[in-house]
């Protein structure tokens, strides 16, 4: 049986409160849920600005996931929580273009939008993974 390890990075933001950025097993990851927060600052980034959010909310989960030994290839799932529906067609639009430009081949990471509130009112957009490794 395979090791539970935590996964860390500086690449992303620390977690607030008592999780793990990722957790690996075996060849699984999960990404706990992130935000648009700057790793190196801590603060909440684009006020306001779904779209800019979403971009950096997915360069925490991928820093995340490059941690782990894996790649944005290995995504199979995402995870989007919005706070309202109106927001969704500028998070749709920032979402394809960064999921496209970080995935190699043919087939997306599946995906489930939710609509939710979140922890903090500066947060537009909340976003987890889960990824197979494929060694």
């Amino acid at each position: 049986m395979s090791e539970k390890i935590a996964v860390r990075t500086t690449d992303a933001p620390a977690p607030a409160h008592t999780f793990s950025q990722g957790v690996r097993k075996g060849p699984f990851v999960q990404v706990s849920g992130q935000g648009p927060v700057d790793p190196v600052t801590n603060e909440y980034l684009y006020p306001g600005d779904v779209a800019a959010q979403t971009i950096r909310t997915l360069q925490n989960v991928k820093a995340i996931i490059d941690a782990s030994g894996a790649t944005f290839d290995d995504v199979v799932m995402l995870r989007v929580y919005l706070t309202t529906r109106d927001d969704f067609a500028a998070m749709n639009e920032a979402y394809g273009e960064f999921v496209v430009a970080n995935t190699t081949g043919d087939v997306l990471p599946s995906r489930t939008t939710v609509f939710t509130g979140l922890p903090r009112e500066e947060m537009l957009v909340e976003i987890d993974a889960i990824a197979v490794v494929t060694e």
